[in-house]
């Protein structure tokens, strides 16, 4: 019986679901800080993430994406047996995106690429053979779980530590909000510039940049952008009446402006990037199922860099709310200028990993950068039993994908073996 359409379909079908666990999990991070400062609305956010996570996923996502993500799995293994990785890929799909429904449904911010990984070793160990995995490079991915939230955590922290020296405890804050301000656009400017050519731009074959080349236009944009803002910031008139609830009311308009920008360019890139978690298995499969050949690099189709912004988009917008809850909220509480320190930390975060090939998960990067924000204001500032149980899923999310894998590989080794 010719099972290639059976195989292409139900992979269609896996990676859109497992999209959606990205949507509903992974872009709930990176627009939760905006949206638990209150800077922008959830149907803001959704409308945002709609629009660059989509550009991202469909414009940047790759032309060619490889087979096995992150090389943890030697593709040579399964040349005698090619069904073997389409059994395997299936069961990824499908045990990474069961994974994602549970943690977003319980809130938990976990790591899509910490997922499909773990899903992918499972099958490949057990099914295959231990030999199948590169261990080294699953040791590196364990060892972002400590690396990125704490370099992210620590930039955050001194981000927002300026930002109270230079501008909220002074005497003028909106007066010093105006002087000092545009020097945050240009940050912001500068590393989100830097973030799409690094992680957005670079499946785009026709587009390269050198290092210096990035950074000089980096620099360019920063520069025009915080030209622009200084005009409008320097416009802006105190609210005397709401400004007596609360003081810093009109400052924080400044940065909630700030907030809306950093949210678009993390968008961007999360899109490009981490669509991969999706689409690459499903590549996989599509390409082996065609071919009964595997390819260390697999041909992307258009409809499965469709598939994968698709997906992305509706699981934000039908259930991203829980994990944006937890991370905007109840961690510890928000302001724009403590959202902005967060979102800019994590970004700065992403483009040292970037540049230096350090092993980086965006959700524990913008965790760790919301942690700093709150440590600046004290431990008191940060709710403990929330973390605890973040952390606790980062744990579990590696196994948790291997053994629902490692099920789902031997049911339809059986069914199609």
């Amino acid at each position: 019986m010719d099972y290639q359409t059976v195989f292409i379909t139900l992979a269609g079908v896996f990676g859109l679901f497992m999209a959606w666990g990205i949507g509903a999990n992974d872009v709930a991070n990176a627009m939760a800080t905006s949206v638990g400062s209150k800077a922008i609305s959830i149907k803001t956010a959704i409308i945002i993430a709609a629009i660059f996570e989509f550009g991202g996923a469909v414009l940047a996502g790759g032309e060619v994406t490889s087979t096995i993500r992150k090389g943890i799995v030697d593709s040579a293994t399964f040349e005698g047996a090619p069904e073997l990785l389409i059994y395997g890929m299936l069961a990824s799909l499908l045990a990474a995106g069961i994974w994602l429904l549970i943690a977003s449904k319980k809130g938990w911010p976990v790591s899509t690429t910490h997922s499909i990984v773990g899903a992918v070793v499972g099958f490949a160990a057990i099914g295959v053979g231990m030999d199948a995995v590169n261990w080294g490079q699953v040791g590196s991915i364990v060892m972002s779980w400590v690396v990125s939230p704490l370099t992210s955590g620590v930039i955050a922290f001194l981000l927002f530590q300026s930002v109270q020296v230079l501008i909220l405890r002074t005497d003028d804050p909106l007066t010093k909000a105006k002087r000092y301000v545009p020097f945050y656009i240009f940050l912001t400017a500068f590393f989100m510039t830097l973030v799409t050519i690094k992680k957005g731009l670079k499946h785009v074959s026709d587009i390269s940049f050198s290092s210096q080349e990035a950074y000089l236009y980096a620099a360019l944009i920063g520069v025009v952008v915080a030209v622009i803002g200084a005009i409008f910031i320097s416009k802006i008139q105190p609210n005397k009446k709401k400004e007596k609830d609360f003081h810093f009311y009109t400052v924080e308009k400044v940065f909630a402006v700030l907030m809306v920008i950093t949210a678009s360019g993390l968008a961007f890139a999360h899109g490009s990037n981490d669509v991969a978690n999706a689409v690459g298995p499903l590549a996989a499969v599509v390409s082996t199922a065609k071919t009964g050949m595997i390819t260390g690099k697999s041909a992307l189709d258009s409809w499965i860099l469709l598939v994968g912004g698709i997906g992305i988009v509706i699981g934000l917008a039908t259930y991203g709310r829980k994990v944006i809850a937890t991370v905007g909220k109840k961690i510890t509480h928000l302001t724009p200028s403590r959202g902005f320190a967060a979102e800019l930390g994590a970004s700065m975060t992403i483009v040292v990993a970037s540049s230096t090939g350090m092993p980086i998960s965006t959700t524990h990067t913008l965790v760790g950068a919301v942690l700093g924000v709150g440590l600046a204001k004290g431990i008191s500032a940060i709710n403990l039993t929330v973390v605890r149980g973040i952390f606790a899923s980062w744990l579990i999310t590696i196994p948790a994908g291997a053994v629902l894998s490692i099920i789902f590989f031997f049911i339809f080794k059986s069914i199609f073996g």
